[in-house]
């Protein structure tokens, strides 16, 4: 694409509050995420665009060293800056194979990337049924529920009050999913060019909410060790941390670490979202930690993230919010302009699925164990090079490979039909470029099929000269 083009495409991005340089990086990620700019497109240079914008050199470097450090263009001396991805990439060699695998599925492929279960389990069945005469007897109530239905809103309130969190109703927001959630706190608390603390690697779908506010990820360790330092340092405007069977780790943050981190943000005024998708995921023996909130129960400052998504299926979008009323109140209005309110039978599935989760739990952490062993077994016996370590919890695998990076050998995988999920697009500090992600959900016979085919991809594959520089991947 001739650079004019580029510029020309850019519009009015200049319009709203922020430092330009997000502003900027904001707009031209949009266009190369919606395809406007295609894998490939040579953007102008530095200088070039600043001229054309009417803006210093410094605005275009600080926006295009964004935009590389997410993955989504490529910066050569000699060859310039390009979207990442290349002009006559095919499907079977896109670099954002787990979009592929969800928006295309294909029945030869064998998905690992996209870590939720397949298939409803009976407790939600026999949820749905018990709800039926619940949803006959409704009368007087058109289902607009911005904040979610009472009914809803007060289960999830007993739920943490059982778990050491004492929660009224009017601190529950209910959500489509625990990736809406995150999407509403973005909007709530961000403005372009703000600073977000989280972890490096994280969940994927939490750096994208993130980045379509325009906010700057500013990563730490595990567990945001180094926390207060970085406070001090960036003044972010929120953070971010997965403490329980972490997305992509499977990490579990001790209760101490929890306290301290929880009154560090107290301490020093930072919004702590604490995303606990997955924390009712531990294999049998095991139980879920308490929630940072609670080590703060007063704080207007902390905020937790639920769903039901992982636990129970993927295709029950039900998540929720637990925060300050005051804040519940903010979200609930940004929703309003979206979304009335989510799916009733669901919210009343999901009250009475959630009166019996200790049943769901019990049916669905010795599969998972079960799961977990064989896949590692399997990757044992027929990929011995690769480290894999075990975890107590969770759906997946954080696997590092002996040497190549994530991306370009997830892409050889694909060619094999398999599908996995790269560690880059889960790092904002650009790290973890050696590592892929894997779930273990499939039955055994589908892991020692997917395993076969990856061993056959390390076989084939050889690492490019330069490591592969991955886009970023669908949430998940």
């Amino acid at each position: 694409m001739d650079p004019i083009n580029v510029t020309e495409r850019l519009g009015r991005w200049s319009s709203g509050r922020g430092p330009l340089y997000a502003l900027l990086a904001a707009r031209l990620r949009e266009l190369i995420d919606d395809g406007e700019l295609p894998p490939g497109t040579k953007l102008p240079p530095d200088r070039a665009l600043a001229t054309s914008l009417a803006v210093g050199r410094s605005t275009v470097v600080a926006a295009y060293d964004l935009l590389q450090s997410e993955g989504r263009i490529v910066r050569r001396q000699g060859s310039g800056t390009r979207v990442s991805g290349t002009a006559s990439a095919t499907p079977d060699t896109t670099s954002a194979p787990a979009l592929l695998d969800l928006l295309e599925p294909r029945s030869e492929v064998i998905g690992l990337a996209c870590a939720a279960p397949d298939t409803p389990p009976p407790q939600l069945i026999e949820s749905y049924h018990r709800i039926l005469p619940v949803l006959a007897a409704t009368t007087g109530d058109i289902g607009y529920h911005p904040t979610g239905h009472p009914v809803l809103r007060r289960a999830v309130a007993e739920y943490y009050a059982n778990r050491g969190l004492p929660t009224e109703p009017a601190q529950i927001l209910v959500t489509t999913g625990g990736q809406q959630a995150l999407s509403l706190l973005a909007r709530a608390y961000l403005r372009p060019g703000d600073q977000v603390v989280l972890e490096a690697p994280t969940y994927p779908g939490a750096l994208e909410a993130f980045r379509e506010a325009a906010a700057v990820p500013r990563p730490l360790p595990l567990g945001l060790d180094g926390f207060a330092a970085a406070v001090r340092a960036h003044r972010p405007a929120l953070a971010y941390v997965v403490p329980t069977y972490q997305n992509p780790t499977g990490a579990v943050l001790p209760t101490l670490a929890r306290r301290a981190l929880a009154e560090a943000a107290d301490a020093h005024g930072v919004p702590l979202i604490d995303d606990e998708v997955r924390a009712e995921l531990g294999f049998p023996g095991t139980h879920a930690p308490p929630p940072l909130a609670a080590f703060a129960p007063s704080s207007e400052l902390q905020i937790t993230v639920g769903s039901l998504s992982k636990i129970a299926w993927g295709g029950l979008r039900v998540g929720w919010v637990r925060a300050s009323t005051a804040t519940v109140a903010r979200l609930a209005r940004l929703r309003a302009v979206h979304d009335l309110g989510g799916n009733l039978p669901a919210q009343l599935a999901a009250a009475d699925l959630l009166g019996n989760l200790p049943a769901l739990r019990e049916h669905s952490a010795a599969e998972r164990a079960a799961r977990h062993d064989h896949l590692r077994a399997e990757l044992a016996r027929l990929l011995p090079d690769w480290e894999v370590h075990p975890v107590s919890g969770g759906h997946t695998l954080w696997v590092r490979l002996p040497y190549g990076d994530g991306t370009s050998f997830a892409q050889a995988a694909l060619r094999h039909r398999v599908v996995v999920l790269a560690g880059s697009g889960m790092d904002a500090g650009g790290g973890s470029t050696d590592h892929v992600r894997l779930h273990f959900l499939h039955p055994p016979h589908a892991l020692s099929a997917a395993v076969q085919r990856l061993a056959a991809a390390w076989r084939d594959y050889r690492a490019p000269a330069r490591p592969a520089i991955s886009a970023p991947p669908l949430a998940m």
